[in-house]
C-alpha cells in the first residue's frame, strides 16, 4: 500500500505550525483520526499497521477495547470529575486496590496523577520525604520526563535539558549496555556498579545523603537498552548497603509489555517505589506512584493534584486491569510467542543486512539498532530516520529511540498476521536503505 498525503493533512500541519508550540513531532505527516485494534487511520482514510501502540499507551489495542470504552462511557454519564484529592470516591480506591494486588507483597500506598512525568515528580518528593536525604542517582540514557524535577533525572539528549537548569541534585551513572561494552555481561554490570561506588559515592556525595536510585528496567528513549540479567540484583545490594531506595520507572516497559506486569520482574528484583503511566490509563491521562507500606505516609497537604484519580480515567484503568487479570496467562504466552517471532525475523535481517547492528528486547518491547558497519558500530541515524519514513509511506507506523534505534512495540493483542505484514514492510525499507 502506498500512503497518499492530500490537502487536508497538509492543511492541519500548516495550521498546527501557527498555533502549537514545537514538540517532538516525527518526520512523517501522520494526522491520526481513529483506530481499532491493530490499525490506525489518518484523516484522509490511509490505514496503518501500528508498531508503536502510540508510544506504548495502547497495550490492549489501538483505542483500547470495547470493555474499556464502555466503562469510560458509563462513568461519563455518572460523574466525570470528583476532585479525588479533596473528596472521597470509590472508583480510584477500587483502582488502587487492584493495582496493589498486581504488585509484590508489601506495597499499599498509591498516589494518582496524570502523566509519567508527574509520577516521577511524585516519586522524587516521596524519596526525599521518607529518607530525609536530598541527593538522587539516575543513569545516562534515562528518560523520566520533561518537567524540572523529572528532567533532572533525564539524561538522554541535550535538547531535553538545554536552558532549563538548575535541576534537582542528581548524579548520573553509565547504564549497562552489553552491545556497546567490550566485555562479558557480568563485567558490563559491574562497570556500572563500580562507577556509582567509586565516582558518585566515593567522590561526589556521601552515601548517607543519597535518597534513591531511579532507573528504567529497559531504557526507552535511551535506545531500548536491555541490561544484563544480574544488574538489578547488584544494584539492589548496593542500595540496601547504604539505605538507598530504588525507584523503578515502569512507565513504558511495564503493564505486560515485556510479558510480565512489571518489567523488573524479569530480573528477579523488587523496587521500593514503582511509577506507572502510558498504558495504565488505557488511553486516558492517568499515572500512579506506588510505595512500600513500610515507608510510611505523606503529611496532609504535602502533596495533591486537581485531576489525579479522575473518575473516567479510573473507570477505564480498572476495566483494563480487569482484562489483564482475566487473561493474564494467555497474554503471557501470546506476548512470548509474538516477541520470539519478531526477534527471529529481525535476527535474520541482522544476518542479511550490514545496517542492522543489534536486535534486543523482551516480550513485545524490541529495539533494532542501525549502524553504518557492524565492525565500527557507528550510529546510522540518517538511515534509521529514512527507514521510518519509508515504513510510514507503505502503511506502517514505527518510532525512533536513542541515536539510531527503531522501537517495535505493537499492541500486545496484535494479530500475528499483522506482525508478518508489518515486518515485511520494515524489511523492504531496510533493504532499500542498504543500497
Amino acid at each position: 500500500m502506498q500512503v497518499k498525503i492530500g490537502k487536508r493533512i497538509r492543511d492541519v500541519i500548516r495550521r498546527d505550525s501557527k498555533v502549537i508550540f514545537t514538540t517532538t513531532r516525527e518526520d512523517f505527516p501522520f494526522v491520526a483520526d481513529h483506530g481499532n485494534g491493530d490499525h490506525v487511520f489518518d484523516i484522509e482514510g490511509n490505514r496503518f499497521i501500528d508498531f508503536s501502540s502510540f508510544v506504548s499507551c495502547y497495550n490492549l489495542g489501538v483505542n483500547a477495547n470495547a470493555q474499556i470504552r464502555n466503562a469510560a462511557k458509563k462513568q461519563i454519564d455518572r460523574l466525570m470529575h470528583g476532585m479525588f484529592m479533596d473528596y472521597y470516591e470509590e472508583a480510584p480506591v477500587e483502582l488502587a486496590e487492584k493495582l496493589v494486588g498486581m504488585l509484590p507483597p508489601g506495597f499499599g500506598r498509591v498516589f494518582f496523577s496524570n502523566s509519567g512525568t508527574e509520577a516521577n515528580e511524585d516519586a522524587i518528593k516521596l524519596v526525599k520525604l521518607f529518607t530525609k536525604r536530598r541527593h538522587i542517582i539516575a543513569f545516562y540514557g534515562a528518560f523520566h520526563g520533561r518537567s524540572i524535577g523529572a528532567l533532572g533525572l533525564t539524561a538522554s539528549k541535550t535538547s531535553h535539558r538545554a536552558h532549563f537548569g538548575p535541576f534537582v541534585n542528581v548524579s548520573h551513572a553509565p547504564y549497562p549496555d552489553p552491545y556497546r561494552f567490550n566485555g562479558s555481561p557480568e563485567e558490563c554490570s559491574q562497570a556500572s556498579i563500580d562507577f556509582i561506588e567509586r565516582n558518585i559515592l566515593g567522590k561526589e556525595v556521601p552515601p548517607n545523603e543519597v535518597a534513591a536510585i531511579f532507573f528504567e528496567p529497559i531504557q526507552g528513549e535511551g535506545g531500548y537498552v536491555v541490561p544484563p540479567r544480574g544488574f538489578f540484583k547488584e544494584l539492589r545490594k548496593l542500595a540496601d548497603e547504604h539505605g538507598i531506595l530504588l525507584v523503578d520507572d515502569e512507565i513504558q516497559a511495564g503493564y505486560m509489555r515485556t510479558g510480565k506486569f512489571l518489567a523488573l520482574s524479569n530480573f528477579g528484583t523488587v523496587a521500593d517505589i514503582y511509577t506507572f503511566a502510558k498504558s495504565f490509563g488505557a488511553g486516558f491521562p492517568l499515572a500512579a506512584t506506588v510505595a512500600r507500606k513500610s515507608l510510611g505516609d505523606t503529611p496532609a497537604g504535602s502533596h495533591a493534584g486537581t485531576f489525579g484519580g479522575n473518575l473516567v480515567a479510573s473507570a477505564a484503568a480498572t476495566a483494563s486491569l480487569d482484562y489483564i487479570k482475566r487473561n493474564r496467562r494467555g497474554l503471557e504466552r501470546s506476548i512470548a510467542r509474538k516477541g520470539a517471532k519478531i526477534m527471529k525475523r529481525m535476527n535474520e535481517m541482522k544476518e542479511t543486512y550490514e545496517l542492522v547492528g543489534d536486535v534486543r528486547g523482551m516480550g513485545l518491547m524490541i529495539g533494532v539498532e542501525f549502524v553504518k558497519s557492524k565492525e565500527g558500530k557507528e550510529y546510522a541515524t540518517k538511515e534509521r530516520d529514512s527507514i521510518i519514513v519509508d515504513c510510514f509511506n507503505k502503511g506502517l507506523v514505527v518510532l525512533p529511540a536513542g541515536s539510531s534505534t527503531i522501537r517495535i512495540i505493537p499492541p500486545l493483542t496484535i494479530l500475528e498476521s499483522n506482525i508478518d505484514k508489518g515486518l515485511d514492510v520494515l524489511e523492504e525499507a531496510i533493504k532499500n536503505n542498504s543500497k
